[in-house]
């Protein structure tokens, strides 16, 4: 036989190796960083004063990769398939990686906006600026998608790298600069301790894809269970540090302070979905039998960071400065204990209580993002960011009181904010349908607790102002910001089973 003929029948027994691409279901994460690629080159051949043109293109782009998740909406699409495996793919597009892309998306879109008037007044540069936002969505939104550890590392970094780099973006400023380095370097801890639990997941299974290693730690020989549990348990540190959970919190007060108030917006919204997206990904598709473990030590989790978020949340004085994105960083952190609620739940019953996780994330985004873009317009004036800015901020900006109230209402639970008091009542029902009774009660509590600091600052913003009040004008790119988040948030609270309809059922594909 002749090495040709020898060639051509090895080539005709072996499986294939090239796959074919679906360009639809990956053109959300593509448009995104093909633009902030595009915005990089720009900035080396545009004049200083036509640096803005630089933002509206990271708006265009964020607008048009959020479009294109219109025609995936029914899901279940997949590419980068093993070929001897078509079940396990490294992407997959379903109901959930719908749901989160377009959180991640939208929320950038509303990050841009406000960014606009910042990075200007600021005197940001432009290029870095835009580009490191740019490239940090696009790793956000490849993660609800990746189906493999390899690739679900690998967005989590994408995503968390730049968004280093946008917290220490304001040069000169000591504040910034710390509050990147203590983000950064306890970032970097979990994210090591993470791919150490990464590792010993593949010694124990063989295999990086979550389906094959859900399948394969069903049945793990008994001297590589300690193995596969130690996994299991240092996967999960990199997460649980991205939602802001006890005990990994303690980077977020300091770094919303630090960063400029669009970015700390991003975090509090997109930062954290990237954590429960992961959390999610690895707890109910690759570790579901490992559920005993990661299943009561998130319940604790939950009510550990509830509690310590809202107790500190109270404590933060009105007249400190910065005690306004003070207390919005402790709220995001208390937020977070909500949002695990459906995580833990999902080990006692079944994936589906993920649902309300998402539910809850979508409201969050639209109301907490609408609350940033509020301190960043009053910031522009009172620069301190104290609570006791905001006194009778109803007399100077109807139209920004009025929808930070909404928020706040929306974030405590209480009508007129309806989307917030549906979106709890979903998490404390899967809590109590998984039979965890306690949690239920301690959330209950913590909501309680939350009341106290939301209500005593929407007080604040209709009370008489002390002095006389200077109206200027506020940007518009930070006003459509506000107003889409409120318009948003109002429509919800008047439907809320828009969000019911997306988030209902299994989210996963079979």
């Amino acid at each position: 036989m002749t090495a040709m003929t020898a060639l051509t029948v090895l080539s005709a027994e072996a499986p294939s190796l090239v796959q074919s691409v679906d360009w639809l279901a990956i053109a959300p994460v593509v448009i995104t960083a093909a633009v902030g690629l595009v915005v990089l080159v720009a900035d080396l051949f545009l004049a200083e004063r036509h640096k803005p043109v630089l933002g509206w293109i990271s708006v265009a782009g964020l607008a048009v990769a959020t479009a294109t998740l219109l025609p995936l909406r029914a899901g279940d699409r997949a590419t980068f398939c093993l070929t001897g495996d078509p079940a396990a793919c490294s992407y997959v597009a379903d109901r959930f990686t719908i749901a989160i892309q377009f959180l991640v998306l939208a929320g950038a879109l509303v990050t841009a906006l406000v960014s606009v008037t910042a990075v200007r007044d600021s005197r940001m540069p432009a290029g870095e600026y835009w580009f490191l936002l740019l490239s940090s969505a696009a790793g956000a939104a490849l993660l609800p998608a990746s189906r493999d550890l390899a690739t679900l590392i690998v967005a989590l970094e994408v995503a968390s790298l730049p968004a280093f780099a946008l917290v220490g973006m304001r040069r000169g400023d000591r504040l910034s600069s710390e509050a990147a380095l203590k983000f950064f370097l306890s970032s970097v801890t979990a994210t090591a301790v993470s791919l150490m639990g990464v590792s010993f997941v593949y010694a124990t299974t063989g295999s990086l894809h979550l389906t094959q290693v859900a399948d394969r730690l069903e049945d793990v020989p008994g001297q590589l269970d300690t193995l596969a549990m130690a996994g299991v348990a240092l996967t999960l540190v990199g997460f649980a540090f991205k939602t802001a959970a006890v005990p990994f919190h303690f980077w977020v007060p300091d770094t919303y302070v630090g960063a400029p108030l669009p970015i700390a917006g991003y975090l509090s919204v997109i930062g954290k979905a990237v954590g429960f997206t992961g959390l999610i990904l690895v707890t109910v598709i690759a570790f579901p039998a490992y559920s005993d473990i990661w299943g009561p030590a998130l319940a604790v989790l939950a009510a550990l960071t509830m509690t310590l978020g809202n107790a500190a949340a109270v404590r933060q004085s009105a007249d400190r400065p910065n005690s306004a994105v003070r207390l919005l960083a402790w709220s995001s952190v208390g937020q977070a204990g909500y949002l695990l609620v459906p995580i833990a739940a999902a080990a006692y019953s079944d994936r589906d209580q993920i649902g309300s996780t998402v539910a809850y994330a979508l409201m969050y985004a639209a109301v907490n993002l609408g609350a940033f873009s509020v301190a960043a317009l009053v910031a522009r004036t009172k620069p301190l960011n104290r609570i006791s800015d905001y006194r009778g901020l109803y007399a100077e900006r109807p139209l920004a009181a009025l929808s930070l109230a909404f928020f706040l209402l929306c974030l405590a639970g209480l009508p007129p904010g309806i989307i917030g008091l549906f979106a709890k009542v979903t998490v404390f029902r899967s809590a109590v349908d998984a039979g965890l009774g306690w949690l239920a009660v301690v959330m209950a509590i913590n909501v309680v607790i939350a009341l106290y600091y939301y209500l005593r600052w929407t007080a604040l913003l209709f009370r008489t102002p002390e002095g006389a009040q200077t109206p200027t004008r506020a940007p518009w790119p930070v006003t459509v910001a506000v107003v889409l988040t409120a318009i948003t948030a109002v429509v919800l609270s008047g439907a809320p089973e828009i969000i019911l309809r997306v988030t209902t059922g299994s989210l996963f594909a079979q």
